[in-house]
């Protein structure tokens, strides 16, 4: 299948079909030049059109990952033949460096550091997660624009930064809080499934559906009556994500039991 080809069948806007491209070049570079090549850090949604892509191309050796195991934007790594996974995530050749910034005072959020970085010119695929704590934020990204920070990046918000390259086992991920919800559904469709994780009605989670502000599994959905099966992660604009961990078998009244992890 030849490039334009591959193309046409994955890539569902023109940004993605941008996005892939880049992807497929860098595959290119690890297949015919026998040198690692990588992504930027990409979205969940981003990772999903790429791992399509990639699996349309008869899946080749890739490696994501974003600084620790539950990052959120995760860069994509092809490998030559010669080069082992613990390579790429050892050592001064792994591109995803890491900077603790330090700020007195509090009130810092995601959103003032973002609009910090991407102030100074910068792409938002050089940035991967930013982890804000207490006094701190862990900022994720790639190597070549670490000195650049370093020089530059000095406020966020009102409050004036320190920074300091980190070693990527010092990172402290702020603990994910989660809540269960065990419920019966009538059907699988997503939008009974939807309003069960997001405690909402029925009607309510259709017309969010339709409306475009729901995916299924990082893709947009707008169908009411998809399925939804064991592991799929549904995302709301404004309200979150929750997963399915658990389809049950029918109860006393014929409904379907489930479990539901909601991230708050």
């Amino acid at each position: 299948m030849t490039k334009t080809e591959l193309l046409n069948k994955t890539a569902r806007s023109e940004d993605e079909r941008l996005l892939l491209a880049r992807t497929l070049d860098r595959l290119e570079l690890a297949r015919t030049r026998s040198i690692p090549a990588h992504t930027g850090f990409l979205s969940p949604q981003e990772r999903t059109a790429v791992e399509a892509l990639l699996n349309a191309c008869g899946h080749p050796r890739r490696l994501f990952f974003g600084g620790f195991p539950q990052a959120e934007r995760t860069v994509c790594f092809f490998l030559p033949d010669w080069q082992e996974e613990e390579n790429v995530l050892e050592g001064e050749d792994c591109p995803v460096r890491a900077l603790r910034a330090s700020f007195t005072g509090g009130g810092l959020t995601h959103r003032d550091f973002l609009g910090a970085i991407l102030g100074l010119g910068l792409d938002r695929e050089k940035v991967g997660d930013l982890l804000v704590g207490e006094g701190q934020c862990d900022l994720l990204i790639l190597e070549d624009i670490q000195n650049f920070l370093l020089l530059h990046l000095d406020q966020a918000g009102r409050s004036r930064l320190t920074l300091a390259p980190i070693p990527l086992t010092r990172l402290e991920p702020p603990k994910l809080q989660v809540r269960t919800i065990r419920d019966t559904v009538s059907s699988l469709r997503l939008d009974a499934v939807a309003a069960s994780g997001f405690s909402l009605s029925r009607g309510k989670a259709a017309d969010l559906i339709a409306s475009g502000r729901f995916q299924l599994n990082h893709r947009e959905c707008v169908k009411p009556d998809r399925t939804v099966a064991q592991g799929d992660v549904l995302t709301c604009r404004g309200l979150g994500k929750c997963v399915v961990k658990e389809v049950g078998g029918p109860s006393k009244k014929g409904r379907t039991m489930l479990v539901l992890e909601r991230y708050v």
